[in-house]
């Protein structure tokens, strides 16, 4: 058996970039969605040590996540107290135990792979292009926006002229060495693999980041970065201070229909973007490990349960820091507990440490993150394979920049759906034709979704041919398809039509029920 530290080398390292990464991401979507900063904080915490212990994933991390925003800041509007919101986030993850429990995150295995690959591929341009103003020091909008249409009318093309226009030039600068530092880390160059190891890329873009800010503060630069360019961790005197910012369930609540249609709702909506990050961790994993869907249904319900009853923000499995753990080497879910611990840490121990770091030496990193991501050779990859796989996964793509990554998955899936039936049109059977002689060889699957084809197909067929219809390789023969080659051997016999079966076994016979002794006339 596996010893549970054996991996600690690398999950340290990674652990720490995802904390970086995770935590003005917390901030930023606690900021946005209506409440307290530090209320994020809690649910990186819980995303990290409650959810990583439980999870049977390797290396999908759980947190506050962008998806759910707008539906927290609309239910937190909605309920009369906040501690009715909190008490739907409770019933939320106890609604996600059950969904696991009856084992339905089989769901997520309906999802084809060029959707996930233009999931991925659309988390990595929206890293890229919400995250390049911070990258120059315009931080108008908060580190964890993902939305490419702005709730106030704007959108992210606007904030990228406006940031153009307000560049910052020592965050430029920090920004751009960020992301120099980083190719050079990943390539053949670099020194020592050891060295890298111990100070993965990302580290060494912020001690950088903060080194150079540091000096030129000391130097009473105007260029200096001002606090409100970099992290902004709330600072905690002590433990007691953590106790009054806890906030519990009021029970009181229960029975109103307000709060349970709030609780399914998050449910709903936590459960799918967690299944579809966990699916998306698992493809980029280079073990190719498999998570089991209904466990971590089960441990994301136990996340929102905590969460519920310290009265911090719903968690999902979300893909941002997933990748982010996956390219800084981690190997196993230690990595995402470990990344729980140091936010626990952090809020006591080196906030203002912390609050050092700008936002664009953060914004280098998850533009490196987003670069891997959409990656140009997967577009070549999905291009080379056809038509049927590269239209999803485009479309995937467009859909999700459009809107959000739910309703995105969901066109891209009916995309899929679209070219599936497509395919099982000119799968299902084949018409030959030599001179006067008709093979109607048909599929392993045939449904009644081939019927037009299959129709015309018989139609025009002349009189007096000879016709050999093949069903040895048909396993499954739709009533529909049956009934329409009992009316075809009807009309054979009246249009002069040779006729010949040939059956894979007798219960085609059965299900046919026409005369099959060799050749009909």
């Amino acid at each position: 058996m596996k010893k549970p530290f054996s991996s600690l080398r690398y999950d340290l390292p990674a652990s720490i970039v995802v904390f970086l990464v995770a935590v003005p991401l917390c901030l930023g979507i606690a900021v946005a969605s209506g409440v307290p900063p530090v209320t994020g904080l809690l649910s990186g915490i819980i995303g990290g040590i409650i959810v990583g212990a439980i999870s049977g994933s390797s290396l999908s991390v759980t947190g506050p996540a962008a998806g759910l925003i707008s539906t927290v800041a609309l239910i937190i509007a909605d309920v009369p107290v906040f501690e009715a919101f909190i008490l739907s986030v409770l019933l939320a993850g106890l609604i996600q135990v059950v969904l696991g429990t009856i084992k339905a995150g089989i769901i997520v295995n309906f999802v084809p792979v060029s959707v996930l690959n233009g999931m991925l591929v659309a988390i990595g341009l929206l890293l890229i292009l919400k995250q390049f103003p911070h990258l120059v020091g315009y931080d108008h909008d908060f580190v964890g926006d993902e939305a490419l249409m702005e709730a106030d009318g704007s959108n992210t093309f606007k904030d990228l002229k406006l940031a153009l226009a307000h560049i910052s030039p020592l965050a430029s600068i920090i920004g751009l060495l960020g992301l120099t530092i980083q190719f050079f880390w990943d390539s053949k160059l670099f020194p020592s693999k050891k060295l890298k190891l111990l100070i993965p890329g990302p580290l060494a873009v912020v001690f950088t980041g903060i080194g150079i800010n540091q000096i030129m503060i000391g130097m009473n630069s105007p260029l200096a970065i001002q606090a409100e360019h970099m992290v902004n961790i709330p600072v905690l005197v002590g433990i007691h201070e953590l106790t009054t910012i806890i906030r519990f369930p009021d029970f009181s609540y229960i029975g109103s229909s307000i709060v349970w249609i709030a609780a399914f709702k998050i449910a709903i909506i936590a459960s799918i973007e967690s299944l579809l990050s966990v699916e998306a961790s698992d493809k980029l994993d280079e073990k190719k490990r498999i998570t089991n869907v209904n466990r971590e249904l089960i441990a994301q319900g136990a996340g929102n349960i905590t969460a519920g009853l310290i009265g911090a923000l719903p968690v999902t499995s979300v893909i941002v820091r997933s990748s982010a753990n996956i390219y800084a080497g981690a190997k196993s879910k230690l990595s995402t507990i470990l990344h729980g611990t140091i936010i626990l840490l952090a809020l006591f121990l080196f906030p203002r440490i912390l609050n050092l770091i700008p936002l664009s030496a953060l914004a280098a990193i998850l533009i490196y993150t987003g670069l891997k991501l959409a990656n140009p050779k997967v577009f070549s990859k999905q291009w080379k394979i056809g038509f049927p796989v590269f239209i999803p996964f485009v479309v995937t793509i467009v859909a999700i920049l459009l809107s959000d990554l739910l309703y995105g998955v969901c066109i891209g899936i009916l995309v899929g759906i679209y070219y599936i039936i497509r395919s099982n049109f000119h799968q299902s059977f084949r018409v030959a034709v030599t001179d006067n002689n008709y093979l109607l060889k048909f599929g392993s699957q045939v449904s009644f979704l081939n019927k037009i084809i299959l129709k015309n197909s018989l139609e025009n067929i002349p009189n007096g041919a000879r016709v050999l219809v093949d069903f040895s390789s048909c396993n499954f023969m739709d009533h529909d398809i049956a009934e329409m080659i009992k009316d075809f051997s009807v009309h054979c016999r009246k249009e002069q039509i040779e006729l010949e079966y040939k059956f894979l076994n007798d219960d085609q016979k059965q299900q046919l029920k026409i005369q099959t002794h060799g050749v009909i006339h």
